[in-house]
């Protein structure tokens, strides 16, 4: 406690965070701002049976604001949609490849480019939104009194806007504030549904739906989750690396004995969140325009977020996308260069092409664990709610990404109280916090 009491003592810190509160309180106040056009009482009903579909896991990540229909209610996925085609176009596309090592200059090309693309991205998901809140009806009520071409035009800019907007705020939130913007918004959407996902399971045990024994299992189960989490997104493997003695000008600095570290899970929250991002696309947009067709039925049950098979194409893609973002954001190449050009080595191992492959088994192993790790992560809680009866979806996904920025956030607190000669902000000198790599 004594080192959250020390955050009001810099100034620039307390700026930083309070500017985040503020910009992250508009955001889920833009979440309670519904589409113009729209009856919210009929589509709240209409929506109310969507909880286990991929509208109930599209709505978990809008924090509630696409089963208001808000403004924001395509939330930040468009972005993060645009961020995986640029991250796998990168890999066949020598332009972008070229742009991605070319450093700050790079980064800000490829990010201009997605900022594009969401913009696209956004602007098509909200004309399907729009035709299919016009083709919604609860009983022979429409859900939208008036539609027409001008509900249709109006909706597609206000959600393309909405999104575009917290894009916008994301950044800001990064540059002027504290974490990473875009985290952060996935992380309240996903808190900000904690409240209502307690009370209807508290109302499925007062009806008898739901026994005592299920609830202190889901309690257990989320408990382990977490503590398993945090022990893994910590855990890393050092690799001993050992720099010579050597002589600059009459100075004379001996030998260097440190360590490389390669965490377990060095693609951190981004797989689960680019393979349920890519999953939700196809089918949302079959809801959108619905065709009378065997395999768009079985697609429709096949990819509920509850289904065996949604789950196994989940782990599935989880995993490749484990080894995919491991290969952008680590080069063993480019570490063994590094260590080349500065004298360093690894006891045992011939510097150059050898360190770079043994540096790249070992990568490869941690990552196969880590891939194990998210796939169990994400998938059993899962399936242990739906065996439960719990309605709601907060599985493993949920867990990963809010802990995970969490502890991420956290980090960069304690980074900006240690730079400062304070106590850290988990306390007494040795807790300190070990972040994530991203």
């Amino acid at each position: 406690m004594a080192g959250i009491s020390n955050i009001h003592k810099i100034p620039e810190l307390r700026r930083r965070l309070l500017f985040t509160l503020f910009m992250l309180t508009v955001y889920r106040l833009c979440a309670h701002v519904t589409v113009p056009g729209v009856d919210a009482g009929h589509l709240a009903t209409y929506l109310s049976e969507q909880a286990g579909t991929v509208f109930g896991l599209l709505n978990t990540f809008t924090g509630g604001a696409f089963f208001r229909m808000s403004i924001i209610g395509l939330g930040i996925m468009p972005y993060i949609t645009a961020s995986i085609i640029l991250q796998l176009l990168g890999v066949v596309i020598p332009y972008l490849e070229q742009l991605q090592k070319e450093g700050d200059l790079g980064r800000k090309k490829i990010n201009q480019y997605t900022r594009y693309l969401t913009v696209g991205l956004s602007a098509a998901q909200a004309i399907g939104v729009s035709v299919w809140l016009t083709r919604m009806r609860v009983g022979n009520a429409p859900v939208v009194p008036e539609p027409g071409t001008l509900f249709i035009v109006t909706t597609m800019f206000t959600l393309a806007a909405g999104t575009i907007f917290l894009m916008w705020q994301g950044e800001l939130i990064t540059e002027r504030g504290i974490g990473n913007g875009i985290s952060l918004i996935i992380f309240f959407g996903i808190v900000d549904n904690i409240p209502n996902n307690l009370a209807s399971t508290l109302t499925l045990w007062r009806t008898g739906q739901l026994s005592f024994f299920s609830i202190l299992g889901l309690i257990i189960l989320m408990v382990l989750v977490i503590a398993g989490i945090i022990f893994m997104e910590r855990a890393s493997r050092r690799i001993s690396v050992q720099y010579p003695s050597r002589t600059v000008g009459r100075k004379m600095f001996k030998g260097v004995k440190t360590h490389l570290p390669l965490r377990i899970n060095t693609s951190g929250v981004i797989p689960p969140i680019f393979a349920s991002s890519l999953l939700s696309f196809p089918l949302t947009f079959s809801q959108f325009f619905p065709v009378e067709s065997p395999f768009f039925d079985w697609l429709k049950s096949a990819l509920s977020p509850l289904s065996w098979q949604y789950a196994t194409m989940y782990g599935i893609m989880i995993v490749f996308f484990t080894f995919f973002y491991t290969a952008v954001v680590f080069n063993p190449i480019d570490v063994a260069e590094n260590l080349r050009r500065h004298g360093g080595y690894i006891p045992g191992v011939r510097p150059g092409q050898t360190t770079a492959d043994y540096i790249d088994r070992v990568l490869t192993r941690l990552t196969s664990v880590g891939a194990i790790y998210l796939v169990v992560i994400c998938i059993l809680p899962s399936l242990f709610i739906n065996a439960a009866g719990v309605t709601f979806y907060f599985g493993g996904t949920s867990l990963l990404i809010v802990v995970g920025v969490a502890m991420d956030t956290a980090q960069q607190i304690e980074a900006h109280l240690l730079a400062r000669s304070y106590e850290g902000f988990l306390g007494p000198k040795g807790a300190k916090m070990k972040g994530r790599r991203r």
